[in-house]
């Protein structure tokens, strides 16, 4: 190395060599730039040759010798000579002009007071830097940039040659028509030097620099979102994935890509976002997609912790602001009961930490005077507290303490509130926590202790608040009193306080289980009747009431339902002949709805007890499950109804499960799952099976398979999502059409999404004959009139080889003579339930075409009486079953048409099921959490009209007596007109595609829309009508006036006035059917988006109504969908809509306040959105 060097020194020494003249006159000799150019050019050769005999890993330390050499000399002739020369080097291409350029940024030597050499450096930099690759250049301009801010703002006027030699080469990297690197690369050196302009930019460069950052404005306005920060998403219909949402977990900024210069405002922590969202109920998987939670990470949030103890604060504050008085505080208990929620879910999963959230709170309550809040955030505190002590160290839960001297600084013993109000349960809230605590105190393992600053272990020394003693005493009290009553909340008080204090535990919940149970010492009389024939089940029929329920804390929920789980799968074990008791049933479907105990609720219900029941072969305890999930459950994840949907398609396949009345509950729950999945939810759950889809299909059911198809269409229609969704979905249709063959009707086919259309065009199944299908009724028909033996009867047509015509055979029989031979219900029997359906395709199939074929109004009377008596009075096939697979045929033009005139007369021609309908919606209400007597309503039903699942009238007339050998499943909330909803759903749809019975579809809706009164979703079936069906009610505003009013004017007996439709729609409904030329001014819409945006806001008075049980999640979803519903309902074409909803803000927009503008565009676009087509 030191030979390198020496040699390098002899060259640059050359280089520099002067003669004993130039010496002497130095002061007085000028030298041209040739001569200077010849020196190099003389001295380049042996410069050359030295370089390239330097090994290249000693490249470097050379060139830093060159540079340092540079540095010694005080002559700017000199300088300028060897930097020249390096320039010549460079551009002789003997040397890489990036290493040049890093050795001299790089030399410590290097300042801006030593003028010639820092001159000398960026002249000569600027030279040669057009050779350096754009990585090159970047880095290259972040070492400038980085020596230019190290010079002082404060400096000499002698200096500022120094700063603009370096502000040149600066702009030169910085011209995009020079081309040395890309723009982009520049602005994010730019950015991570100066964030948001700290440090602030050197004086030299600012201009320089801002002129270049603000030519990327345009372009940060393009990767963002205009108004981002003002935009709020609809909790339950925005997608959780969107990036819209997405926070960074630890600033809450929005994650924005690149280091442009975004507006501040998308910057700045969004903490007023995150709070928003979690204020709503049902929004934990949000919160945890926008933070990017992870369940099986164990990982906590500050942030997040910040905004819960933020949002108690703000319960506080409006519970001491609340007029209590109004209703009941109504409105902030819905919000402290959500909070409690959110609390133990964040908790839990550690994304929060309960001891530092509540040293948080006394922090920023004891700036405070609020106290009406106090017993509420106790009730809060206690839930937590009462499921976690036990497993957790004492000091985790001793900041309450804390919370408790500062919120309760009475010297007097509290009152004890009313105990008939359930509001006694939170005034009791701090006792209970102080009873935990104490016990907990008495049994503390010192050696699981986890200190919390700023707290001690003494709780053991603290004497009983003196505010407390009187409520102890009475709970103390009640102890003595062996048979407590069920009319006050003295029970839940003590299930309350001693929770995790098992000899005193035992006493209250023994009573309330004892309550739904039934006492183990009453007599085998004291049971109930259920409908069916020699079913009974245990006596209790009143359930625990949601109040009560309410006012237990989660531990003794937790309690409760993993009593009543123990208890089912014991009966199941033991196969009893006697069935839960209905307050057991209803009792535990209304713990279900509690989020808080998903694991031991619906998650235990779908993953341990199902199954448990099924090994079991516990079919009575199984009906009951299905129908629970059916009649009773809200808001379940959609994870665990496509878990259960998979379920029941294993279950079908089972040979137990071959009898009508379970196989008939299989299949209408399995309907429900499959039509109830929400549009977003289609694509992500059932992606989650491509792998094997054949768990998502059934086997044998075609008319599961066809709703499947529908409710992909809908979702793919719905979401927009036509033109990416087609490959995801080709593996399940595959696998459907093998299993079960099927075309469908022209009509039907023609409003599916492209990708569906061309793969049912692409794979099309055999065509039956119709005449060829006539003609095998027929000869089967004489092969049952000349067949003798009974037995090869019986073996012959319940064959499966045979073709499925027995129905038809049947009805045949039944409409020439009223009587039939002992052997038809034999057939029937050896059937099964499952083959059924096939005979029920086909008979339908064969009614269309004897109908279509009829000649004359008698004959079609005798054909629909007898399809009735087959129904009604003979139970051979289920109304619902018949009346679906109706539905689901794919018949064309006339044939179509009879089919659906053949639904009409089922459904309208006799009294029988418009009477059942009449009397069900007229005596029931759907609101059952409310109801403490809906087994007795039910069995009133039941009564007056039977239902029979197994032949018996067949049986009857056919001599062999009406009673049936086979034994009822119990049945606790279903019926005829339950199970036809689901149906009604699917019929309504198959109407709407032919515009010729759309008369027919006003009548059934006259009829029979009533109820929808009891329909789960009713806005939500209405939203995804007029969007699917937008195309073919585009025409037909009468029709869709009518469809809307029959659904939402069934639930005016239980909603408030103007729940869904705004005064302005009502007034067009109650017109006269001929009045349909309805023009909405701007005023109107205006009014319908301003509605929204208060909504969606939180600034609305949002209705007092338990969205537990509620078919949306919250208020703005249940805005959104009935904004939507009524814009698309509206008899203007979707233009004039979508045009009316933007001149709200671009011509209308003075009546807006302008802090609120961005909020009303996000509001009229989520709303276009979600109509897409329509508006």
């Amino acid at each position: 190395m030191a030979t390198l060097e020496s040699k390098l020194q002899d060259i640059l020494s050359d280089v520099l060599k002067t003669s004993a003249i130039e010496e002497a006159f130095c002061g007085f000799i000028l030298h041209s730039q040739e001569d200077d150019k010849t020196k190099i050019l003389c001295c380049l050769e042996s410069f050359r040759a030295f370089w390239k005999s330097v090994p290249p890993e000693s490249h470097e330390s050379m060139m830093q010798y060159y540079v340092s050499y540079i540095h010694t000399l005080k002559s700017h002739q000199r300088i300028k000579l060897l930097c020249d020369m390096l320039a010549t080097a460079v551009e002789k291409a003997h040397i890489p002009p990036k290493l040049i350029c890093d050795t001299l940024l790089r030399c410590d030597k290097l300042d801006y007071q030593n003028s010639d050499l820092w001159y000398q450096t960026f002249l000569l930099i600027r030279k040669i830097i057009g050779g350096v690759d754009y990585k090159g250049c970047r880095d290259l301009l972040s070492v400038i940039l980085q020596k230019i801010q190290s010079i002082p703002v404060n400096l000499n006027v002698s200096s500022l040659r120094q700063l603009e030699v370096a502000a040149k080469v600066v702009t030169y990297i910085l011209d995009r028509n020079t081309c040395l690197l890309p723009s982009y690369l520049a602005i994010n050196e730019i950015r991570k030097l100066y964030p948001d302009n700290k440090p602030q930019t050197h004086w030299a460069l600012g201009e320089i620099l801002c002129n270049f950052v603000d030519s990327f404005r345009t372009t940060a306005h393009m990767a963002s979102i205009t108004g981002r920060p003002q935009l709020l998403p609809v909790v339950g219909h925005s997608s959780t994935s969107s990036n819209a949402w997405k926070l960074e977990p630890s600033t809450l900024t929005f994650s924005l890509r690149g280091l442009l210069p975004y507006d501040k405002a998308l910057c700045r922590p969004q903490n007023d976002l995150l709070r928003y969202v979690l204020e709503q109920p049902y929004s934990r998987d949000m919160v945890c997609s926008m933070l990017g939670l992870n369940k099986q990470q164990k990982q906590r949030c500050p942030v997040l912790e910040e905004q819960l103890v933020d949002l108690v604060v703000v319960a506080m504050e409006r519970t001491e602001t609340e007029d209590s008085s109004v209703d009941g505080g109504a409105a902030s208990q819905l919000l402290w009961q959500h909070l409690s929620s959110q609390l133990i879910f964040f908790v839990l999963f550690q994304f929060a930490s309960f001891p530092h959230m509540v040293l948080s709170l006394h922090e920023k309550l004891s700036k405070q005077n609020l106290s009406k809040g106090r017993d509420h955030l106790m009730w809060v505190l206690l839930q937590f507290i009462s499921g976690s002590i036990q497993k957790n160290p004492l000091s985790d839960f001793l900041p309450v303490m804390k919370l408790f001297d500062l919120l309760y600084p009475e010297k007097e013993s509290l009152h004890v509130p009313d105990i008939s109000k359930a509001q006694c349960t939170h005034a009791f809230a701090m006792t209970c926590i102080w009873i935990h605590l104490n016990k907990k105190a008495q049994n503390k393992d010192s050696s699981k202790q986890s200190k919390v600053p700023g707290m001690d272990d003494g709780m053991s020394q603290r004497a009983i608040p003196q505010a407390l003693k009187a409520q102890l005493e009475f709970l103390q009290q009640n102890f003595s009193i062996q048979s407590l009553p069920m009319t006050d909340y003295r029970i839940a008080l003590l299930c309350n306080a001693y929770s995790t204090n098992t000899d005193y535990f035992t006493l209250p919940m023994g009573i309330l289980v004892e309550f739904i149970y039934g006492s183990s010492q009453a007599s085998m009389s004291a049971t109930t009747p259920m409908p069916g024939i020699n079913c009974i089940a245990s006596g209790p029929t009143t359930p625990l009431s949601m109040s009560l329920l309410d006012s237990l804390t989660i531990h003794a929920k937790m309690s409760l339902i993993h009593s009543i789980v123990t208890k089912v799968i014991k009966m199941a074990g033991n196969k009893q002949s006697v069935a839960l008791a209905p307050a057991l049933v209803e009792t535990y479907s209304r713990l279900l709805v509690y989020m808080e105990i998903e694991s031991l609720g619906i998650k235990g219900f779908i993953s341990q007890l199902l199954p448990s029941v099924f090994k079991s072969h516990a079919w009575g305890i199984l009906h009951t499950l299905l129908e629970m999930f059916s009649y009773r459950l809200h808001h379940i994840q959609p994870h665990y109804r496509v878990q259960l949907l998979s379920h029941l398609h294993s279950l079908a396949s089972v040979p137990q499960t071959n009898q009508h009345q379970l196989h008939l509950c299989v299949e209408t729950t399995a309907l429900r799952l499959i039509t109830g999945l929400g549009s977003v939810e289609v694509q992500p759950q059932l992606s989650r099976f491509l792998n094997d889809p054949k768990q998502l299909l059934s086997a044998e059911s075609e008319e599961l398979n066809r709703a499947l198809v529908l409710t992909i269409a809908r979702a793919m229609h719905v979401t927009g999502s036509e033109s990416i969704a087609g490959n995801w979905c080709k593996e399940i249709l595959n696998i459907l059409i093998q299993n079960t063959p099927h075309n469908w009707a022209s009509h039907t086919l023609s409003c599916f999404p492209a990708a569906i259309q061309q793969f049912f065009r692409q794979n099309p199944a055999p065509q039956e004959n119709r005449a060829m299908l006539k003609k095998n009724v027929e000869d089967e028909f004489k092969k049952w009139k000349a067949m003798t033996n009974e037995s090869e009867m019986v073996n012959h047509f319940s064959n499966p080889a045979t073709p499925s015509l027995f129905l038809c055979i049947l009805w045949k029989i039944l409409l020439e003579t009223d009587h039939v031979s002992t052997v038809a219900p034999k057939v029937l029997e050896k059937v099964g339930a499952r083959s059924l359906s096939r005979h029920i395709r086909t008979f339908a199939d064969f009614l269309v075409y004897e109908f279509s074929t009829s000649v004359g109004g008698q004959h079609v009377n005798k054909c629909i009486e007898t399809l009735n008596d087959m129904i009604w009075k003979h139970n051979i096939v289920a109304l619902d079953k018949l009346v679906l697979s109706l539905a689901l045929r794919s018949h064309e033009g006339n044939e179509a048409q009879v089919c659906f005139f053949i639904i009409q007369l089922l459904l309208l021609k006799t009294s029988e099921f418009r009477n059942r309908v009449s009397d069900f919606v007229k005596e029931n209400s759907p609101e059952h959490w409310l109801q403490t007597d809906w087994h007795a309503k039910h069995m009133a039903f039941h009564r007056k009209y039977p239902e029979k699942f197994y032949h018996e009238g067949l049986q009857e007339i056919s001599g062999m007596g009406s009673t049936s050998v086979h034994q009822y499943l119990p049945i606790y909330f279903g019926n005829v007109c339950l199970r036809f909803l689901p149906v009604f759903d699917i019929v309504i749809h198959r109407f709407l595609e032919l515009p010729p019975v759309s008369k027919s579809l006003e009548t059934l809706l006259d009829h029979l829309g009533s109820l929808y009164k009891f329909h789960d979703r009713p806005v939500t079936y209405l939203y995804n009508t007029l969007h699917y069906y937008e195309r073919r009610l585009r025409d037909r505003p009468p029709l869709k006036r009518k469809l809307v009013a029959a659904i939402i004017g069934s639930l005016k007996d239980i909603r408030p006035p103007g729940w869904c439709l705004s005064t302005d729609y009502m007034k067009f409904v109650s017109k006269p059917i001929e009045e349909i030329n309805w023009v909405p001014d701007h005023h109107y819409y205006h009014r319908m988006i301003g509605k929204l945006v208060e909504t969606i806001s939180g600034k609305a008075s949002a209705p007092n109504i338990d969205w537990r049980f509620n078919e949306f999640p919250n208020p703005a979803a249940h805005s959104l969908h009935t904004t939507c519903v009524e814009l698309m309902a509206l008899p203007v074409s979707g233009k004039v809509v979508g045009n009316a909803t933007i001149d709200v803000v671009l011509r209308h927009h003075t009546m807006i306040p302008r802090e609120s503008i961005m909020s009303w565009i996000n509001e009229i676009e989520i709303g276009r959105a979600s109509c897409r087509e329509r508006v």
